[in-house]
């Protein structure tokens, strides 16, 4: 177990625009020390997602620089479905990224989620912002591990809302919904950051434009190109802005008071519906957020001050 006293967080993406600004959100927040990016397939394939990783830390060079591990580059039992919303890859498809060289390290992502578990035990948060195919090979690896984990967070499912992929299913839990029901059953004090809350944080053009104001230029160029890929898209289908799904996960687990929960029994469906059955509560779930105060905590540490 780690005697030191900082908040320590791993992140699982699978970067994506919003996993994006969830990143940086994550790098500037005091609370915490992001010491593990791991990156799964989702959004995007695996090499995408990872090339993603290390164009952001080059964007916004954090401190300390994160460990990254790549992981599974597929869900449990099916093919992999991405996502066309973050562009062909991931970020909107800039044609002008610095060029970088990917080098996450030579150990798979799960077997990293399982050594910061053990190394950190209550000190550590876990957040999960795509499929929970990591998470899932990590319990299979050692579930008291993650279970000893002091927080698991992840973005994912529709508990009494549509879905966005299907009906009645959210794209992380439809990608890999047999993860997910291996991490639920693994007993894993799940905290869930569903549609239901995710609809309910919306970033709009103005507030963005604002907040990108007070950053150095390349930076918010960068920020402001990315987003607008995807708020071209919501704003064509009569939305007023670009729901932050991601973000919000990523805001809930440094300040859980920022929602309220529901504990929740859900049952996975085989197209990763994710609804409520009878029993007892197998996790808990972001039922309403208090949108103002999350939105000027994300607006107030997306970027930093020129």
């Amino acid at each position: 177990m780690t005697t030191d006293s900082r908040r320590r967080a791993l992140i699982d993406t699978d970067p994506g625009i919003d996993d994006a600004l969830a990143l940086l959100l994550a790098w500037g927040s005091p609370e915490w020390t992001v010491d593990v990016v791991t990156v799964v397939a989702g959004n995007v394939p695996l090499e995408a997602g990872t090339r993603n990783v290390f164009r952001l830390i080059d964007l916004r060079r954090p401190l300390p620089p994160p460990l990254v591990a790549a992981g599974a580059a597929r869900p449990l039992a099916r093919p992999l479905k991405i996502a066309p919303y973050h562009g062909v890859d991931g970020l909107g498809d800039l044609p002008d990224w610095p060029p970088v060289e990917p080098r996450p390290v030579p150990v798979d992502a799960p077997r990293v989620i399982v050594d910061a578990a053990r190394r950190h035990e209550r000190g550590l948060t876990i957040v999960a912002l795509g499929p929970l195919t990591n998470l899932a090979l990590a319990v299979e690896a050692d579930a008291a591990a993650i279970r000893g984990a002091g927080r698991v967070v992840a973005m994912g499912g529709a508990v009494d809302v549509p879905g966005n992929v299907t009906p009645d299913a959210e794209f992380n839990a439809h990608v890999d919904p047999e993860a997910l029901a291996r991490v639920l059953d693994a007993g894993v004090r799940l905290d869930l950051v569903p549609l239901d809350a995710t609809r309910q944080a919306i970033l709009e053009p103005a507030a963005l434009n604002a907040a990108l104001a007070r950053a150095p230029r390349p930076f918010a160029d960068r920020v402001r190109r990315i987003v607008e890929y995807a708020l071209r898209i919501d704003l064509a289908h009569g939305k007023r802005g670009m729901d932050l799904h991601d973000p919000l996960a990523v805001g809930v687990a440094l300040d859980p008071t920022l929602v309220e929960w529901e504990p929740v029994r859900l049952a996975i469906g085989p197209d990763g519906q994710t609804r409520r059955a009878a029993g007892e509560p197998n996790c808990r779930f972001a039922r309403v957020v208090d949108s103002p105060r999350f939105l000027r905590m994300f607006l107030e540490r997306l970027c930093p001050a020129s």
